[in-house]
């Protein structure tokens, strides 16, 4: 069975100011991510903005991804579709063009209940070979991957991880008690990080280490070798800005922290803008002061 540990960015996707996919610069970010030594990439995230791509650019995104990651680390997708037949096709797809794993996302336009939750994600799983990664964020699609649904998707073996965001870090714990190790569990927030590695987790699916990559992985492995000290001194200054990656406006956050670290192009695809303002000012401000206090650690 599949088993993965480590930090795993939700690698934004890199546009141009017209809207147009930037490939190069996608390409240029995963490779950085890889030389700071995160354990895996994932692509077209909720951060990767995938609902607001059409269906070939979803596509091209993970070739160019294939091509940058070159077997170093695992390669996982994201998949947000609406309906079953549609997720199915874009699981087979995804596994052609080389893709190791699938973050799946419930229905995008359906509050699945329990029985419907576990048939969403039996039938993907029966239509591909790829490893699945459920990504539980009922705060904001509204269905709660629970486990008690877990408890019922125990018995189909490609199904092999949790990305937990629900925002209670007892349901760590819960996922435990009831499943034992049957599942990995990844951290889905940030701000939850050393926290749940307390609890213990065993990954961690992060937005801001698409800025700081070196520094969220010395963060994760100090927390998950038990260095508390040491790990709290770096996540009390890390904190304001992964508070960030909890608001609806993460995309552009995690974007404007890339553009303001290492000059990454910031840009977002409507119905999303840029950030104007009072806002832009205030997020900066929580940016520009992470950079400088990491500077003198």
């Amino acid at each position: 069975m599949t088993r993965w540990t480590g930090v795993f960015p939700a690698v934004t996707t890199k546009l141009a100011a017209d809207g147009s996919l930037d490939l190069d610069a996608t390409a240029a970010s995963i490779d950085r991510l890889i030389g700071n030594g995160v354990s895996g990439v994932i692509v077209l995230p909720m951060l990767g903005e995938n609902a607001s791509l059409k269906v070939e650019e979803r596509d091209r995104v993970i070739a160019a991804a294939v091509e940058a990651v070159a077997g170093r680390v695992p390669l996982l997708s994201g998949l947000a579709q609406i309906s079953s037949a549609d997720a199915a096709e874009a699981a087979r797809r995804y596994e052609k063009l080389g893709a190791q794993g699938l973050m799946a996302f419930p229905s995008l336009a359906y509050k699945t209940d329990m029985r419907e939750t576990v048939a969403w994600y039996k039938s993907l799983a029966a239509s591909s070979g790829l490893p699945i990664m459920i990504y539980n964020n009922p705060i904001a699609y509204g269905v709660d991957v629970t486990p008690a649904i877990l408890e019922q998707l125990a018995d189909t073996p490609s199904i092999v991880c949790i990305k937990e965001e629900c925002g209670d870090i007892r349901r760590v714990t819960d996922i435990y008690n009831s499943c034992g190790d049957r599942f990995s569990v990844f951290c889905g927030v940030d701000d939850l990080i050393v926290e749940s590695l307390a609890l213990g987790v065993t990954g961690w699916v992060s937005g801001m280490t698409n800025a700081w990559p070196a520094e969220c992985v010395r963060l994760f492995n100090l927390a998950a070798g038990g260095d508390f000290a040491a790990a709290r001194t770096l996540y009390r200054v890390l904190t304001p800005a992964f508070h960030l990656d909890t608001h609806v406006k993460l995309v552009q956050y995690i974007k404007l922290a890339e553009h303001l670290v290492y000059g990454a192009p910031e840009w977002v695809r409507a119905p999303r803008l840029p950030l104007v303002g009072e806002e832009r000012s205030r997020v900066e401000a929580i940016i520009k002061t992470t950079i400088a206090t990491l500077a003198t650690l």
